[in-house]
């Protein structure tokens, strides 16, 4: 039992006689340019293909800034509070 979906003998000889009456002399060079477009495409598709597992394989972490040894190292996970200037301490009075 055949595939479904896959020509059989008769499909393929329908199929066959369909494109000599429509190409008739050109067929040979219409298969042969068929042949090059099908090769270019695989080309084309394994060439896509190896940019794809290239751009899986690098890492996507940002990179880091570099960091001179000249400057102070910042933590930046420390807090930035300040407290207020001891001239606050003192009470206003209101008129």
């Amino acid at each position: 039992m055949p595939f479904i979906g896959s020509p059989g003998p008769t499909e393929l000889l329908i199929v066959g006689a369909i494109a000599l009456l429509l190409f008739g002399k050109r067929l040979p060079e219409v298969a042969r340019n068929l042949g090059k477009s099908v090769s270019e495409l695989k080309k084309g598709m394994s060439g896509f293909q190896e940019e794809i597992n290239r751009a899986g394989d690098t890492p996507r972490t940002p990179a880091l800034p570099e960091q001179d040894d000249d400057e102070p190292f910042e933590d930046l996970a420390a807090s930035k509070y300040e407290p207020a200037p001891e001239e606050a301490d003192e009470p206003q009075t209101t008129a």
